[in-house]
C-alpha cells in the first residue's frame, strides 16, 4: 500500500465547527493515526488565501463572499484541528477552491510520491469530497471514500453520495473496515 496517501481534507475549525456529530473529529483521528501505523502517507489539504483575497472572484457564490480575512494566515478559523493536526514532515497542501487540486500543488505532491491510491475524507462530503473524487476519478486515481471520515450538514445528501455517486468511480468504506485492510 506505499503508494496509498489518506487525505484529510479542510479540517479546519472554521469548517469542522459546523459538524454536528461531536463524535466525527474523534472517529478521523482514528483512521489518521491507522495510517500512520501503517507507514501511509497522510496529506492535509487546507482551503487558504492570501490577505485581501485576490484569489476570490466575486462571481463565486462560495469564496467571493467571504469576509476580509477569513482563511488567510491570521484567521485562527484556518487552523487544523488540533486531533488531527499534521505531524513533523507531512504535507499541509493549500487549495483556492472546492476541489483539493484546483490551485494547489497536489497533484505534483502526490505524484512525486508514487501515490496512484487516494483516501478522501474531510468536510463537506458535498463539497471537497465530492469535487476531489471527481477530479482524482478523471486523472485516473484509484480511490476509496471513508464513509464515516466525511461528514455534510445535511445528512440526506451525505447518505445519498456515499450510496449512489461515489460508488460509480470509488470503493467506500467505513473507517473501520479499511483499517482491517492496513
Amino acid at each position: 500500500m506505499t503508494n496509498t496517501a489518506l487525505l484529510v481534507m479542510d479540517l479546519q475549525q472554521a469548517i469542522a465547527s459546523r459538524v454536528p456529530d461531536p463524535d466525527y473529529v474523534p472517529r478521523l483521528a482514528g483512521a489518521v493515526r491507522a495510517a500512520r501505523a501503517a507507514g501511509l502517507p497522510v496529506v492535509h489539504v487546507v482551503l487558504g488565501f492570501r490577505a485581501g483575497h485576490p484569489e476570490g472572484h466575486p462571481r463565486n457564490k462560495t469564496f467571493g463572499a467571504l469576509p476580509e480575512g477569513a482563511f488567510t494566515d491570521q484567521d485562527p478559523g484556518a487552523a487544523i484541528v488540533s486531533e488531527v493536526a499534521p505531524e513533523p514532515g507531512e504535507i499541509v497542501v493549500t487549495k483556492k477552491r472546492v476541489s483539493a487540486f484546483t490551485g494547489s500543488d497536489l497533484r505534483l505532491v502526490l505524484d512525486a510520491r508514487g501515490i496512484e491510491h487516494l483516501v478522501l475524507t474531510g468536510v463537506a462530503t458535498r463539497g471537497v469530497v465530492l469535487s476531489t473524487l471527481r477530479q482524482a476519478a478523471d486523472l485516473d486515481y484509484r480511490l476509496t471514500v471513508l464513509s464515516d471520515g466525511c461528514a455534510d450538514p445535511e445528512p440526506d445528501v451525505h447518505r445519498f453520495l456515499l450510496e449512489r455517486i461515489f460508488p460509480q468511480q470509488a470503493d467506500v468504506l467505513t473507517i473501520e473496515d479499511w483499517t482491517k485492510t492496513l
